[in-house]
């Protein structure tokens, strides 16, 4: 049996965040900002929703019978892309039961 724990480390999606609200002009920092202002604007946090999100890392400990490793994927300059690749790549791989480490379910 093989388990999984992980966790996935994001930051704003700036880029979306510049086409989604017509921020162009804007930098980074301060389209980060407004993202985060019309977040708390509709629900109280400046949680983003999660598509609003880039991931920049995943960590994991992997128990399978009496081994435990723990790791996180990438390099660092590694696309959310590659990230994601190489995550369900060991999804495949192993077959593990997922558990997320602050995840919603």
């Amino acid at each position: 049996m093989s388990l999984f724990v992980f966790d996935i480390e994001t930051i704003p999606d700036v880029d979306g965040g510049r086409r989604l609200y017509g921020l162009d002009g804007l930098s980074d920092s301060d389209v980060g900002k407004a993202m985060q202002q019309k977040r708390r604007q509709e629900s109280g946090s400046d949680f983003l929703r999660p598509h609003l999100h880039r991931i920049v890392a995943i960590s994991m400990v992997m128990c399978q019978d009496d081994s435990v490793r723990v790791w996180s994927l990438g390099e660092p300059d590694s696309s959310e892309h590659e990230l994601i690749r190489q995550f369900f790549g060991g999804i495949a791989k192993y077959t593990p039961t997922l558990v997320s480490w602050n995840g919603g379910g």
